[in-house]
Parts: structure tokens; C-alpha cells; sequence
């Protein structure tokens, strides 16, 4: 415990961020290789229809990890705040209650949407051409959907228990393990996306087993204890880590809506296009995400301990390394998009021209992506939800959305790959506007 403290507290700024940073982007990247595989895997073992029918289902595998995120983030931030106060009693407690929650609510969750399952999938875009392949992963993923939430909070707790390097370990086990099942179940076994489906599973499963010894180490803080149900702490962690889940449900609403529009005005072709693109923006996001999940810790534990200074620092290493991460990405798309339509075996002039141009135009959003995802972490890291949200609903629901049904109408098909750019810039210049201006503090104080 002494030992989290002085790093924490003492260390250079830049030299504790790569620490927490390196780790989470290494985790995060073999995560993004590890669905890159995934898709390559389907489109080249399974077929077009088979990499669109597990774009649409991905989507309410994206909600149920909502949930997780939503409990997970909520309690994570209030365990490292604990932490920061040297409440070590309270901070048990709140991952205790973070695991009840979890479980209880995700497992309501999935019931519904198994008993739900094809309305659903029409629901989120499917149509009569990939219908079979979307049930085929859905149902896979749905009946062992604990097993994904119970890795996702547990890497979470982890990760805020000094242990960024397990967390990172954790998952690259699961991205290697998932690859080779990958493809003895698809093209040995020949199972389709079920093969693909079971595959996450599985090695899910082994990402657990990973994490859990985390609890055989001596310097480990986490453990299960003895509770009753504190009606304060379930508030605080519900309301904290709502926009987390904010941020992950509507990047499943962005896909949805990207889906329906993109069958609606351009059809099989653009449900085609989009799936390729949309593999690789998950894959890009992963790389967001471990910018963020570095961010977390480090925020939570400073703000606990009224460090506003050294925070102010880390902030701002955030945001450069988030537009860093997003510039290199956007070089990556205009520069390697003909080596990602190959790579994902596509065939057809028609459906590589709308590939191209998809690439070419929805890349100029990952220039913005980075820093917004930073802020969103980092407010509600210090438990200043409301920031967080407005930021999360600004980029989706409120700017988004309307764009999504507009920009088609006035300017064409075309136009909706330009959604996700604008809406990202347009996050960001009121945000930017927001500090300058002084109508939101960077550090607002405890």
C-alpha cells in the first residue's frame, strides 16, 4: 500500500503515465489485433455475409459490455479515490458491491435478449440475406455473455490495484488463445461464426483465470468481503460510471443507426463497406480506450488526494498523446486503405470503390476522437458525471444522430460516412470553447 502511495505521488509525471500508458496500449492492441484476426477470419473462412451478419450482432454484444463498463468504471473510480484517501476498509467494499451489481444486473440483461433474439437482430439491421449468420454468433455470445462482463470488470479493478501489467497480460492471453481457436473452429472445424463465437469465449474464459491471480499476490488490496447492501455506495457507483456506459451503448447506437442507414440508401454493398470499416474503427478504438483506461488510475487516486497540480499535468499528456494516437491512425487510413480492403479479401469494383472512399472520408474523425474519449475518462475519473456525459451525449445522440438523418437527404449517399468526422469535430471545438471560455474548470476542485 505505502509503496502506490510514494509512486503515485512522487514519481515524474510523464515517467508514471507511460507506465500505466504502455501497458494499456499494448493490452489494447494485441485486443484490436485479436478482432481484426476475428473478422479476417470470418470474411475469408465464411464469406461478405459473414463478416455483415457479425457486424450486426456485435452491436448488442456492445450493449451487454455497456452495463459492465457502467458498473465497472463507477466502481473502479471510487476504489482508486478510497485508495487516495487511505480508506482501504471502503475501497473493498465498493468492489465487492461493483461485483454483486454486475452480475446481477448483466445476467437480467442477457435473459431479455435471449428470449428476444430475432426481433433484435431485424432490429439492428439484419436482413433475410444474413439473418442465419447473425443469430448463429448472437446466440453464442449471449448464452456466455457473464463471462465476457465478469473479464471486462475484473481487468478494471485490476488495473486500479496497481496492477496494469497483469491487466495487460490478462489480455494478451485472450487475443492470442482467440486467434489459434479462431482458426482450428473455422477452418478446421469448419463451425462458421459459431466457430468465431466460441472461439471468444473460450479464451475469455483463460483471459478470467489470468486475472485472477491477481488475488495470490502479496501486494494485492482486492478481496471479496462480508457486506449489507450500502444504498450510497450502489448510487455513487451507478451515477459515476454512467458515462461510461453512455459512451459505450451510444457507439453501439452510432453502429446501429450506421447499419439501418447504410441498408436503407445504398444496400448490400453498404452494409458490406461499412462492416470493413466499422472492424477497423473497433480496432482503432481499443488503441482510445488504453489512452483513457492509463488516464483513470492515475486522475482518480490524484483528485482523491487533492494533488489538483501534478493532475493538471497529466491531463494534458492525455490530450497530446490521444491526438497523436488519432493522427497516426489517420495517416494509417489514407495511406493503407487499398492493404485493408486486400487484407480482408473483399472482391468486387463496386464495393472496394465504396470501401475506398468510406475510409478516405470517415478517418477524419480519429483526428478528434482521441481527445474527447481523454476528457470524457478523465471527468468522470474525478466523478464529474455531468461533464462526462454532455461530452459522451454531444458526440452521439445530440450531434450525431441528427446529422445521421440530414446529411443523406442534402447531400446523398456519400455524405454519411462524413457523420462520425464532423460530429467528432464538431465535440471538440465546443469543448475546447467550454475550457477557454471558463463555463467548465479543467480541475474543478473536490
Amino acid at each position: 500500500m505505502e509503496h502506490v502511495h510514494t509512486t503515485m505521488q512522487t514519481e515524474q509525471p510523464r515517467k508514471l503515465f507511460l507506465k500505466y500508458l504502455i501497458p494499456s496500449l499494448f493490452g489494447m492492441m494485441l485486443m484490436a489485433i485479436n478482432i481484426l484476426v476475428d473478422g479476417l477470419f470470418v470474411s475469408h473462412g465464411v464469406g461478405d455475409n459473414g463478416l455483415a451478419g457479425v457486424n450486426i450482432a456485435v452491436p448488442i454484444y456492445s450493449v451487454i459490455l455497456a452495463f459492465s463498463l457502467w458498473i465497472g468504471m463507477g466502481g473502479a473510480t471510487l476504489y482508486s479515490i478510497a485508495l487516495g484517501q487511505n480508506n482501504l476498509h471502503r475501497a473493498k467494499s465498493i468492489f465487492t458491491h461493483a461485483m454483486i451489481i454486475t452480475v446481477v444486473v448483466t445476467g437480467i440483461i442477457i435473459g431479455v435478449c435471449l428470449v428476444f433474439e430475432e426481433p433484435l437482430a431485424y432490429l439492428f439491421g439484419a436482413n433475410d440475406a444474413i439473418i442465419t449468420y447473425v443469430l448463429d454468433y448472437l446466440h453464442v455470445i449471449l448464452v456466455f455473455g457473464i463471462f465476457f462482463v465478469l473479464e471486462n470488470i475484473l481487468s478494471i479493478f485490476v488495473r486500479n490495484d496497481g496492477n496494469p501489467t497483469l491487466a495487460m497480460i490478462a489480455l494478451v492471453v485472450t487475443s492470442v488463445v482467440n486467434i489459434i481457436l479462431n482458426y482450428i473452429f473455422i477452418f478446421i472445424f469448419h463451425w462458421g461464426v459459431k466457430g468465431a463465437a466460441y472461439a471468444t469465449v473460450l479464451a475469455t474464459v483463460i483471459g478470467i483465470l489470468v486475472l485472477l491471480m491477481h488475488f495470490l499476490a502479496k501486494r494485492s488490496q482486492l478481496a471479496l468481503v462480508k457486506i449489507k447492501i450500502d444504498s450510497s455506495i450502489v448510487r455513487n457507483i451507478i451515477s459515476i460510471g454512467f458515462p461510461s456506459f453512455i459512451l459505450e451503448a451510444s457507439a453501439a447506437v452510432m453502429m446501429i443507426g450506421l447499419n439501418v442507414t447504410f441498408s436503407h440508401y445504398v444496400g448490400e454493398i453498404g452494409i458490406v463497406a461499412y462492416a470493413v470499416v466499422n472492424y477497423m474503427h473497433t480496432l482503432f478504438l481499443m488503441l482510445f480506450i488504453g489512452v483513457g483506461a492509463s488516464l483513470q488510475p492515475i486522475s482518480s487516486y490524484h483528485y482523491g488526494a487533492k494533488l489538483f497540480g501534478r493532475l493538471k499535468q497529466f491531463v494534458r499528456i492525455a490530450v497530446l498523446t490521444g491526438f497523436i494516437v488519432g493522427a497516426l491512425i489517420f495517416a494509417i487510413g489514407v495511406f493503407g486503405r487499398s492493404l485493408i480492403i486486400w487484407l480482408f479479401g473483399i472482391e468486387g469494383t463496386e464495393v472496394i470503390s465504396y470501401i475506398e472512399i468510406g475510409i478516405t472520408l470517415f478517418f477524419i474523425g480519429y483526428l478528434f476522437l482521441g481527445i474527447n474519449m481523454v476528457f470524457t475518462e478523465f471527468y468522470q475519473s474525478i466523478g464529474k458525471i455531468r461533464i462526462a456525459i454532455m461530452i459522451s451525449l454531444l458526440r452521439s445522440f445530440i450531434i450525431f444522430i441528427p446529422l445521421l438523418f440530414i446529411l443523406p437527404i442534402l447531400v446523398g449517399p456519400n455524405a454519411i460516412w462524413l457523420v462520425f468526422p464532423i460530429a467528432e469535430g464538431l465535440t471538440m471545438v465546443i469543448m475546447f470553447l467550454s475550457l477557454k471560455f471558463k463555463w467548465i474548470p479543467l480541475i474543478p476542485k473536490a
